[in-house]
Formats: structure tokens, sequence, C-alpha cells
């Protein structure tokens, strides 16, 4: 920020001022910590303000200061978050304290109290009302931006950044941000857009942190404590809190003592060692954790099967962390909220088996659970009934679920397409929910040992802290005609050039220049250093890299070959066949479903555990070119989905009797070599031959010539960072300006016309295509259940990113639709490629229409549930964005579509889709 600006926060308040922050400060029995006093006092003197603090440090205080100050004023505040669920726990939080009548909703399927003083909504609900000029902004002065760190989401990112810019001045920002290591020049972009934005850092935990190691049956502390130093245990305790500490020695040994088992020495000896290191078993870890008094805990696995399964495999092990008492408590809270869903739907959700887990206080928290489901797990956990959540990494996105300790089973997750280690700022997400605030002294981070990843990785990666925060706004059809309603084109560039993604490029290319004329003076200052009197030194470099480069090809083909046939084993594996994977179940037999092959290609194979659990695996997990061990014969029908099924099948493996030892699939080595063999020598003999080999001082060229090629590498990556970043946004805006005014969605004037004003209400990842559609015509012929199952085309996406294959399209006029639509899809990427945009929409899948078409024409979820590979909660989610987008059609359309749009609307909004 300026100076301008720290001048201006660091102004007294005035009597008026604190009379406004004291009255606030009396509704809280706590005194109120030092950066919400600063934040509390920037927004007093009318300024914005920017709060990164960590998880629990109790950030949302300076939001709530918002919410009160604007009823105190007779103004409005509106309290934003990135996900209805949070929208939905903040309006709770609101109503109870203000009342009904002063507090309001607005999360796009949902409209409470519209124009009360204080609305909780969601980003995308404030955006829109932004571009309609809504007449609910009027006496607007406070937004709060809640979880602000949003803005580098992939998909959603944009619409942070959109509000931000074209937010009235006169409203002030209240942002909330986790902590990342750019905080300051996030703030100093947002005290630049907003005329001025107080940055309020605070990267104490209320709650300090410790970070441990579970490996075999012990709890390790990651950092080394200094116990065996004579350290005070104040300075342990220091230590092992410490960020970047000294990995713990004790772990080390024991990781190096572990590798030693059946290890050959170069000279034929093998050593022996009786160190074995295993992953602990869930019961015990859970058992551990409550010896300890580390109860209550989330334990994250990044998969939606996996969390099931950990909960069922607890469950078998008659884990039950719940007395008489707390049974009793939580049946009648679940009968309370899930006493209005049908019975029938409660029996296609395997409702007695989520109860049953609930009683005994362990629950599965992920997307693929209703939305009812996942409610009662965090009422429920909130209470403290619940001493144990199992759940994905969505249950870090701002939920308010604290817990004691947090456990991460891996530290890897699946990306769809390969495994990835967690990113810095991921594990601090997760982490940030150890230790509650007020009631525990210290939080609690487990990382479980780490098969594939030694511990100095791990404790590296819980050592770090550069997460910083990226940009991911990115002109579209929508905002382009949204911003040239309200705004001249050259405005409407200059509030693209305003984003955080222009400031960052902009910042960058700053440095980055200054950087890249550094690095040309000091290369030829190197070159200096090469000039040899035997010969011509490029010549003979140029031999010397010749020789590197082919031997890098040549590995880059042996690698590649490899893996090849990792893949061509996977590919070839059958329907039965049986292999032994010893870290697999209870005794390593699995059995294959099928083979699948994601988006990008990689095989991955289906196989049912002989725990009854159903995984895939990909080249990672099989990369030892399992071999088959034996077959068997899987059942005629039924699907592996099904318990049934699986329990069938686990029996069968359990009725097999292991190997000794692994099976492995014959390996044999590449030895078609020959040619390289031949190249190689001659660039060698070539290499020794050349004049400059034999300078007596080769040795200072070679070094001077190797921080040249390293300063080279450094240069042609910064200036290609360079020309991509110049004007980027400001051009791809012009590129979609091009689409537009071909297709006359803009007038000459660059203005929208009636076709541009409809695409502005279209607010989808598909919004030109649907725009194009509704212009000519193409659902004007379908009925509202079909009506409903053709936007599925639009916003379903399987998991794991497979397009269905033949998937059932239940009427004449739906399948001519889905022609029509897939032709004009086809004719818009034309158009955009002349145009200059190169951006690749993302495949459409028919695989739900028909269970669309089901339900909204009235049958059982049962019936819609049977022929589609979908969970609960992807189904209510995947009916709320239609829900969506038949309510954005339905105020855009006219005449027979509106009035099917709406009836539409109102035959999906029942059952567990309207719960």
């Amino acid at each position: 920020m300026d100076q301008v600006a720290h001048e201006k926060s660091a102004r007294p308040l005035r009597p008026v001022e604190q009379a406004r922050v004291d009255a606030f400060a009396a509704y809280y029995p706590f005194t109120l910590d030092a950066f919400q006093a600063d934040a509390l006092a920037a927004l007093a003197r009318g300024e914005s303000v920017l709060v990164a603090a960590p998880t629990g440090a109790g950030k949302t205080v300076v939001g709530e200061f918002a919410c009160f100050d604007a009823l105190r004023g007779e103004a409005k505040a509106f309290y934003t978050t990135p996900i209805k669920a949070l929208s939905n726990q903040k309006y709770r939080d609101l109503v109870s304290r203000y009342g009904e009548d002063q507090v309001g909703l607005l999360t796009g399927d949902r409209s409470i109290n519209s124009e009360a003083p204080l609305v909780v909504m969601t980003t995308e609900v404030l955006r829109n009302m932004i571009y309609e000029s809504s007449s609910t902004l009027n006496n607007l002065r406070y937004v709060v931006l809640d979880e602000v760190h949003y803005l580098a989401d992939r998909e959603r990112g944009a619409v942070w950044e959109e509000v931000i810019i074209q937010l009235a001045a006169s409203v002030q920002l209240v942002a909330l941000s986790a902590t990342v290591s750019n905080t300051e020049v996030f703030g100093a972009w947002l005290d630049t857009v907003r005329d001025g934005c107080a940055l309020v850092l605070e990267e104490h935990r209320p709650v300090p942190l410790r970070h441990h190691y579970f490996v075999n049956d012990k709890i390790y502390d990651t950092f080394s404590t200094g116990r065996k130093q004579g350290a005070s245990k104040e300075q342990r305790e220091r230590a092992s809190q410490a960020l970047g500490g000294v990995p713990n020695p004790e772990v080390v040994m024991l990781e190096r003592n572990a590798r030693q088992r059946n290890r050959v020495t170069s000279k034929g000896r093998r050593l022996q060692s009786s160190t074995r290191l295993f992953w602990p078993r869930r019961p015990e870890v859970i058992s551990e954790l409550a010896k300890r008094r580390w109860l209550p805990a989330i334990v994250f696995v990044f998969s939606r099967n996996g969390c099931d399964d950990a909960v069922s495999e607890l469950q078998r092990a008659k884990v039950r962390l719940t007395n008489a008492q707390e049974r009793a408590e939580i049946a009648v809270l679940v009968d309370t909220l899930l006493g209005d869903l049908p019975d029938a739907d409660l029996l296609v959700l395997n409702f007695a088996a989520f109860k049953e887990g609930l009683l005994n206080g362990i629950a599965p928290h992920h997307a693929g659970m209703i939305p009812a489901f996942k409610e009662c797990v965090e009422e429920l956990f909130q209470r403290g009934l619940l001493k144990l959540v199992v759940a994905t990494e969505t249950l870090a996105l701002g939920i308010n679920m604290p817990a004691r300790t947090v456990v991460i089973e891996r530290l890897e997750k699946w990306n769809g397409d390969s495994h990835v280690l967690l990113t810095p700022g991921q594990y601090t997400q997760l982490t940030g929910r150890a230790g509650r605030r007020g009631i525990d002294t210290i939080g609690h981070a487990v990382v479980l040992f780490q098969r594939d990843l030694d511990f100095r990785t791990v404790a590296s990666l819980v050592g770090t802290r550069t997460y910083p925060l990226k940009s991911s706004f990115a002109p579209s059809y929508n905002m382009a005609v949204n911003l040239l309603r309200n705004h001249s084109l050259e405005h409407a560039k200059q509030l693209l050039n305003a984003s955080f993604a222009q400031f960052e490029s902009e910042l960058n290319i700053g440095d980055r220049s200054e950087a890249i004329r550094e690095m040309i003076d000091a290369r030829d200052g190197y070159a200096k250093h090469t000039v040899c009197d035997a010969g011509d030194w490029d010549a003979y470099w140029t031999l010397r890299k010749a020789i590197s480069a082919k031997e890098k090809a040549e590995q880059r083909r042996l690698s590649a070959q490899t893996q090849t046939r990792v893949l061509n084993a996977i590919m070839a594996l059958q329907p039965g066949d049986v292999l032994y994977l010893p870290w697999a179940g209870r005794r390593g037999m699995v059995a294959v479903t099928g083979v699948h092959i994601t988006k990008k290609g990689t095989p991955l194979v289906q196989v049912i555990v002989d725990d009854r659990s159903l995984s895939r695996l990909g080249p990672r997990e099989l990369a030892d070119l399992p071999a088959v061990f034996t077959r068997i014969d899987l059942p005629r029908s039924g699907n592996p989905r099904h318990i049934d099924y699986r329990r069938f099948v686990a029996d069968l493996l359990r009725g097999i009797t292991p190997p000794d030892e692994p099976v492995v699939a014959p390996f044999e080595p590449d030895t078609t070599t020959q040619t390289f063999d031949a190249e190689i020598a001659a660039l060698r003999e070539a290499h020794r031959a050349h004049p400059c080999h034999h300078c007596p001082e080769r040795s200072t060229h070679e070094t001077w010539q190797y921080r040249i090629d390293q300063l080279d590498e450094t240069l042609r990556k910064e200036e290609g960072i360079v020309a991509a970043a110049t004007g980027s946004l400001v051009g791809e805006f012009t590129r979609i300006l091009r689409v537009l005014t071909e297709l006359e969605y803009v007038a000459d004037d660059m203005k929208p016309n009636d076709d541009g004003m409809r695409l502005a209400r279209v607010y989808a990842e598909s919004d030109l295509l649907i725009a194009e559609a509704l212009r000519r015509g193409v659902f004007d012929s379908l009925d509202y259940a079909e009506l409903a199952a053709v936007f599925s085309y639009f916003v379903y996406e399987p998991r794991g990113g497979d397009v269905t294959e033949s998937p059932e399209i239940p009427t004449v006029e739906l399948a001519e639709a889905i022609e029509t639509i897939d032709d004009l899809g086809g004719e818009l990427a034309r158009l955009e490629r002349r145009a200059g945009l190169t951006k690749v929409p993302r495949d459409r899948d028919a695989g739900f229409v028909a269970a669309t078409f089901r339900w909204v024409s009235g049958a059982d979820l049962a019936d819609v549930l049977d022929d589609v590979d979908i969970t609960g909660g992807d189904f209510v989610r995947a009916m709320k964005n239609i829900a969506d987008l038949l309510g954005q059609v339905r105020s855009v359309a006219s005449g027979d579509l509106s009035r099917n749009a709406e009836q539409a609307l109102t035959a999906l909004r029942r059952g567990i889709v309207e719960a």
C-alpha cells in the first residue's frame, strides 16, 4: 500500500467512531484481539479492509462488525460466501443474533427476505446484482467477502474480481482471507482498486498447532523437540510447533533402517534389518487418539468412497465413541433434522447404516452425500456429539467444524490423471481445522505413514510456508456483454486491466524485465571467461551438449517404454482376474471387475478388495506389473457398486490362499540400443579429439560455461513469461468481441442488442451455446420434462471425467435437440478458432438426461438412481445446477418456453432435492 493509506490507517479514532467499536465489542464476553481491533478501527474510519489470518483466528468477528454497524446506521450489509452451505450457516448465525426480520438469504435456489438490511448470499448472486443494477444495492454500505482467497479457484474465482472491481466506491469492502504468502501484494491491489484498503495481517494461531507422524504403532513429533539435548519443556514445545524445524532424527533413523531390509551392496553382500514400516490400521489410529484425549478429530481421506469405506471399517471393528446419554441425544436430533425426508428415499440412501455410525459418534462428510445428511453431520459435530468425521478436502472450505485433531491419511491426491503431492497451502488449509479456540490449549495435526514418500519430504511439506494467491480471472462471453451494457468499450478494457490478474502480470513484468537486463549483463561477463586459446570453445561445448542430449533422449525413450508396458499390462487385465497386492485390504487379494480409461487416456482398473471395498487403481499403484495370480467367476448379474455384489466377490477372495511372495509379471529389459551406442561413441570420439579438450584451463572454462547455460535457460523462461503476460486479458477480450460481433450479439457501437442482453443474463459455462440455442429455437418444441433433461446436457459432469458411452435418450425430441446442440457447438468452435480463441470447452455428457427426465416426470428416487452411477449428493447437486439454469431461462424467455421452465422447476423441487 502507498504511504497515504498507511497514514490514513494510523489516524486515531474520533469519539463517535470509537463509540461504534465499543458498542459492538460489548456483545462479546472476551477482549478483542489486537488484529480484530485494528480491522474494526479501519472500518470505523470509513476504509475498506483486508484481514488475512489463520483458520480459527476470529476473522469473522470483523465481518460481523460490518453487519452490526450497518444496522446501527440504518444501512445495508451483504455477507457473501463461496459455497451455499457456508451461506446457510452464516444465515442461521445472524438470525440467532438479530432476528429473522433483519436477515435475508440469497443462494440462487433460495430467496428469503431479500430486501432485509442484512443479506447473506453467494458471491455469484452479488455479481449478478451488480450487472443488473439491482435496486437491492441501494443504501448498501458494507460487503463482506468471506474466504476471499477463493478467487484463485480455477472455475469460479473470476466472480470475486468482478465484484471487487465493479462495486460502487461508496461501499466498504471487508475481505477475509486465509494467510497466503503474497498477502501484501493482494492488499496492494485492493488498495489500488478500492481507493484505499487497510491491510491487517495476523499470522499467530490462537491455538498453537503441533505436527506429528504416525508410523507403525507410534506417534512421533514431526520436528525434533531437542529432548535428548537437554532442552526445557517450553523449548521442546516451541520446536515441535515450529514450521521448518529439523525432521525428527528418530523417524529418520527408523526409515533408514527399514531401507536396509534385503538390500544388496555393490559387493554382493545382502544387508539385513528387522525394521519394517507399515501404515497403522484405522481402528488403532482412533484408539490411540482416544487414549491421548485427542478427540474429536477429522480424518481427511481424498476419496468419497474412501470416506464411506473408512466409516464402515470402524463400524465393523466395533469402534464406539459415544456414551448412552450422547447416543440418546443424537437419536433425537437426527429424527428432528431428517424427519421430513421420505422413507423411500432414506432407504435408497442407506440411512440405517448412516444413522448407526452417527450413534457411535462417527460420520462421513463429502460431496457425494445429500446436503441434509451433511448438515446433520455438521450440526452434531458442532454440538460435540460426534467424535470423528471422515471427510474429503471440501470440509476445509469454510464450514465451522473445528476439531482437536486433524489426521491426514495420504499427502497425495488423485487429480484425474495422476497422484500429486498436496501443496503447502492445501496442507495448511486442512490442518487449520485443528485446535478449538477457547477449548483446546493446543491442536494436533497427524500425518499417517506415507508409503511412497520419505519422511524428509513429509517434513518439508509441513514446514513450507510458500502458498501464494494466484488470480484465475479471465473474460467470458457473459462477462463481455455485461461489461459493455454498463460501460464503454474503453472503460471495459480499463476494468479488465484493473483486475488482480493484470496487476500481478504488470508487477511480474516490471520485476522480470529488470531481472532479464541483469542476467544479460551477467551472461556477457561470464562469456569472457570461456575464451579458449586452444580452439573454438563454442564448437567444443556444442559436442558436449549433443552427447548429453542424446543420453537424456535415450533415457526418456526407455522410461516411456517402461511406462507403456505398465499401461499395456493394466489394459490386458480382464474381469475375474485376481491379483495379489500385499498392501490392499486384509490379505492383499483383489478381483478385477473392469478397466476404465480416463479423459486423458490413463487406464484405471476397478477392483473389489477382500475387505469388500471398491477401488480404482492406476499406473502408480500397479507400477510393479502384478501378474494374474488366479481367476474367479464374477456374478452374472448385479453391479460392483452394490454391497451384495461386493460381499459375494470378497467371500470368494477369502477362500484363496495368498502366495508367499508378490506375483510379478515377467519384465524383459530393452536391448535395442546398438544404434544409440554407435552414435554416442562417434560423438565422444569427436569430443575427445577436439583441441579444447586438452586445454589446461578447460575446467575453468567449463565452470563459467555451466553458469552461462543456467542463465540462458532462465532467460528463455523469463522472456516467454513476459511475452505471454503483456496485454493478455484485453487481448482475450478483443477476441471474444470478434465472435460476438460476427454473431451479432453486439451492435456497431459495441453495445449489446436484444440477443446480447439475453446472453448477459445466462450465467453458465456454456453461456454462448445456450444463448444461441435459445435464439434458434432449439428448446421451443420440448415439454417441461424434456426441457429439464436437455439442460442436464450442459451442466452434468460424470465422476472421473469419463464421457458416458451410449447414454439413454428417452424421447425422439430430446435426441434431436441434443444432436442440434452438438452441431451448434461445432459451429461455434470453428468460429472461435478463426477469432483466435484457443480455450477448449469440456465435453458435454448425456449420461444424466434420462435420470433428469424420469425425476421431473415424477419417478421415485430408487428408479431414477437405479441405472445411473451417481451418489445422492451428486444427484442433488446436478438437479440444483439444472434448476439454476431453468430459472435463468425462465427469466429471459417468454410464452410457452418460460411456462415450461417454470413447470420443470416445480416438478424438480421435491423430495431430497427440496430438502
